[in-house]
């Protein structure tokens, strides 16, 4: 076997063994993700002999609730889409407006894929709490949903419970709140927009007053829409080093062949040289 051939298979058995590493490099990259937030528990487990700690992460409840068109809905509903919430109330004469209408260009800025068509993107859905359901019946969110040109396809403003309401902020999503009940023109509550994935975990607080911020939800929002879901293995999973392993035989028998062809060549070339006269 001369060398060319020589060098050949080495490459040929080379570059697979790489492209097994870049794959798996670049596979297991997740620094563009946005962040878990509020992590339950960790479960440290042994697995061929080596140790991994996996974090449970909080899942974000979901009880009954109304909206504005008067359904009655839920998060359970949302579950498998990219949710972003916030807090609101319709008497706020402070952020609530401001807040409501970022929340309007997020919502027209973002759509499918279609050129034509509806293009409201069906893995996303925007969720208003009210603070001050007392007073935030059906018809105030309905007033407030036409003054601000809300899709209620994919734009909820609901009322509910008020405990389970103050819960799901406070307790839930980690957000701090003052009661509405009483306000005036000093009430003051939070301006964050939270960014909950298709698993109903937190991926992110955003300051919805924030231009930077909010370029950054956008951002994150497309990120989680290309997320993989991480208790659904796809064809390949696990496959790569078996792929790698395959990549090599086959190219290590090409080698063995080649190198036994060669061989009986020069055997045949030898032969009829001695018979030569």
């Amino acid at each position: 076997m001369n060398k060319k051939a020589f060098y050949g298979i080495i490459i040929a058995a080379i570059v697979p063994i790489a492209c097994y590493f870049v794959v798996k490099g670049f596979s297991d990259r997740n620094d563009y993700m946005p962040h878990h937030f509020l992590a339950d528990s960790t479960v440290t487990t042994v697995r061929k002999g080596k140790e991994y700690t996996d974090t449970q992460w909080h899942k974000v409840p979901s009880f009954p609730l109304k909206n504005q068109q008067g359904q009655d809905v839920s998060l359970s509903q949302l579950k498998g889409k990219v949710i972003v919430a916030d807090f609101f109330f319709t008497h706020c004469p402070t952020i609530c407006p401001a807040l409501t209408s970022n929340m309007r260009r997020l919502q027209s800025t973002i759509t499918n894929s279609q050129r034509v068509g509806n293009k409201t993107p069906d893995f996303l859905h925007f969720v208003s709490f009210s603070i001050d359901p007392e007073r935030d019946s059906v018809e105030r969110l309905k007033y407030w949903a036409n003054r601000f040109q809300v899709n209620p396809e994919q734009w909820w403003l609901v009322t509910g419970d008020k405990k389970q309401i103050y819960d799901m902020a406070i307790h839930e999503l980690k957000l701090g709140l003052t009661d509405g009940q009483g306000i005036d023109t000093n009430f003051i509550h939070t301006d964050h927009f939270v960014l909950i994935d298709s698993n109903m975990h937190v991926r992110g607080y955003y300051h919805g007053l924030d231009t930077a911020d909010l370029a950054r939800l956008s951002r994150d929002i497309i990120f989680l829409s290309m997320e993989k879901d991480p208790n659904r293995k796809n064809f390949l999973a696990g496959q790569l080093p078996v792929m790698a392993a395959a990549f090599i035989a086959a190219f290590v028998g090409v080698g063995i062949l080649f190198f036994v062809f060669r061989k009986q060549r020069r055997y045949a070339d030898s032969s009829v040289e001695k018979e030569r006269p």
